[in-house]
């Protein structure tokens, strides 16, 4: 970005305050040894300025704090570390090798609380080096594309040093300080730092979808930073009415405000405007945001504020995790005990998501790591020694990998155990599964698992629509469907269990429940019926076959609760199952039905392939050839 798209301004404000116009060295000049400064965010930081702090000579024992910063940090060089002490609130690549070489440090700390830091004088602020537009004819500046704590350290230094440059863009919103409030101006006309995210992988894009499967139409939705957020926003633009209240984004914003998808028709609060408190972009981002009414930019203690975020209609929270141990800790700082990242504002927006009428906190993840030892799990079955926990056990709700998605909150420890195996990368999954043995947290016969925690095919997923406008989801039975197995058993009628089991039964024992759910989704396919319940979702029917491999025939078997049934859903699930079955090769389905049970007669015998029923004593035995 450069003058030629230079943003509105009073196109005398040189004139109107020279005098606390200077150059950046004379500005740095009035800084001293021994003092806190405070450098702007992301890729507004102010580079100018930095670099004259830093080839300063006599600038001893100065404490530089900032947030995530993107541009060059020569402060944080090994060979500068007596003169500067960094000190990041998140760490980001500039500064991470001299943190974890000792010679710098980190504050872990919400955002949300960064700001009352300043203000209440715990970190006091000697100085604040940030970067904004010209002055307006109002004399009022605004930060532009980082207003996130900046704002408050302007507000609570002694001394605000501002690199006043035309390429910032100008956003709207609380973002504004006036010209008055600045002790310093420093003209720069360069261009602003600018940030492309990598492109997304095959891994990212298949967690961005299982994400984006999870946000409903109308939701106000959080993306965190890193690639797996960003990969999300490609899933969003089918989308309805989504709004965006978020502490950040990037270029992805204006793909889904173009197509449509984003609206903010329907939030809570800041209705029809997306509002962030810094993005990280290109110029093509800034120019897009100039002066757009669309967008407002606030500063963290509002973006972040947990009753805020609670306000709003389906909250969603997507944030990005280290790793997750089997309990559900989440570690999003550091690997191991060298820090690498921050708590930014995950803690913020999942407790807020987590107060959101129909909001839902999400902490994806990929699956594994490569490290120099080869590749590990990013599920475990412990933190690795000095990881820290930025999402408790207690907080954690939604869990995402490139395998699946498992819900935790409310749940035990062992159904949090094996919905997160579930979910690992399955080279780990029976290692996982004998360290929580081991651990206690799952019971002893588990064991005999081993090799059995299987996730069904994406693709074994559909839907029907009844005729009173019910939306039924058809989708592969899941390891952590044991509970629901048995409030499914337990609510059929007595007939229901002797047709289906041809037995008067009341109780099945633990054992065959799990021998429901751990299955291989080959030669042995379950599908279970759902509907949307108050805390995920239940079942109200299964469908199932077992392939007989020396005859290449399975044979199949559903129950209906019985409130449901006459209503097409067996139908569809034997359809379903059929393609299934035809998919993998198999010649066809076997069945025994007894005599009375007319019903499930009548939907063999709706199929459109061959069948052939043979009559016996009790039962009929249905065989349906495949065409």
């Amino acid at each position: 970005m450069t003058t030629s798209c230079a943003m509105s301004h009073d196109a005398h404000w040189a004139a109107r305050y020279a005098d606390r116009i200077a150059t950046a060295e004379q500005a740095i000049a009035r800084l001293r040894p021994g003092q806190r400064v405070f450098v702007g965010t992301g890729c507004a930081q102010p580079l100018a300025l930095v670099r004259a702090m830093a080839a300063r000579p006599d600038l001893v024992d100065t404490e530089v704090v900032h947030l995530l910063t993107l541009g060059d940090a020569p402060y944080a060089n090994r060979e500068l570390a007596e003169k500067f002490r960094v000190n990041s609130f998140f760490i980001a690549a500039n500064v991470r090798g001299i943190i974890q070489e000792g010679l710098g440090d980190y504050t872990p700390i919400s955002l949300s609380d960064i700001p009352r830091l300043f203000s209440e004088g715990r970190l006091p602020l000697d100085a604040a080096l940030i970067q904004v537009t010209p002055p307006d004819a109002h004399g009022r500046c605004s930060l532009g594309i980082s207003v996130d704590i900046v704002k408050s350290a302007a507000e609570n230094a002694r001394l605000v040093i501002a690199q006043v440059n035309p390429c910032m863009p100008r956003t709207l919103g609380n973002s504004f300080l006036h010209v008055d409030d600045l002790d310093m101006l420093v003209p720069v006309d360069e261009p602003l730092v600018e940030y492309s995210p990598p492109a997304p992988d095959d891994v990212t894009r298949r967690i961005g979808e299982f994400v984006a499967a999870l946000i409903e139409d109308r939701s106000t939705v959080e993306l965190g930073i890193g690639g797996i957020p960003q990969a999300l926003a490609g899933f969003l633009k089918t989308k309805r009415d989504l709004g965006i209240h978020t502490e950040m984004f990037t270029d992805s914003i204006i793909d889904l405000v173009e197509s449509g998808a984003v609206t903010g028709a329907y939030k809570t609060q800041d209705r029809g405007r997306v509002v962030a408190s810094f993005c990280l972009g290109t110029r093509r981002l800034y120019e897009y945001l100039h002066d757009n009414p669309k967008f407002a930019f606030h500063p963290t203690e509002y973006v972040n504020d947990i009753e805020v975020i609670g306000r709003q209609y389906k909250q969603v929270a997507v944030n990005v995790a280290l790793e997750v141990d089997l309990t559900g800790q989440v570690c999003a700082d550091s690997l191991g005990s060298r820090f690498y990242s921050g708590i930014g504002g995950q803690l913020d927006f999942n407790r807020g998501a987590a107060r959101s009428d129909g909001g839902r906190a999400i902490i994806a993840l990929r699956s594994t790591a490569e490290t120099p030892a080869g590749r590990v799990s990013r599920i475990v079955t412990r933190l690795s020694p000095g990881a820290g926990v930025v999402t408790t056990r207690g907080d954690v709700h939604y869990v995402v990998t490139e395998h699946g998605v498992a819900y935790l909150h409310g749940k035990s420890i062992q159904e949090r155990a094996i919905a997160l195996i579930s979910i690992a990368h399955p080279d780990f999954r029976a290692q996982l599964l004998r360290e929580a043995v081991e651990a206690k947290y799952l019971r002893p016969e588990m064991k005999d698992f081993e090799g059995r925690i299987v996730i069904g095919p994406p693709q074994f997923r559909t839907s029907m629509v009844l005729e009173d406008g019910t939306q039924v989801t058809f989708r592969p039975i899941h390891p952590t469907d044991e509970p629901r197995m048995r409030e499914l058993f337990y609510a059929l009628s007595q007939e229901t269990i002797y047709y289906r089991f041809m037995t008067r039964t009341h109780h099945i024992p633990r054992r065959e429940f799990q021998d429901y759910v751990f299955i291989n989704h080959r030669s042995d396919v379950a599908i279970v019926a759902t509907l949307p319940a108050a805390y995920g979702e239940e079942i109200i029917a299964i469908g199932r076959y077992y392939l007989d491999e020396t005859t290449n025939f399975a044979e199949v078997a559903f129950v209906v609760r019985d409130d449901w049934q006459n209503r097409g859903i067996g139908t569809f699930l034997l359809q379903h199952l059929e393609t299934i079955a035809k998919r993998n090769g198999i010649a066809g389905f076997t069945a025994e039905v007894l005599k009375d049970n007319r019903a499930m007669q009548r939907v063999f015998a709706k199929s459109h392939h061959r069948v052939t029923a043979t009559p016996a004593e009790d039962v009929i035995s249905f065989r349906i050839e495949f065409r």
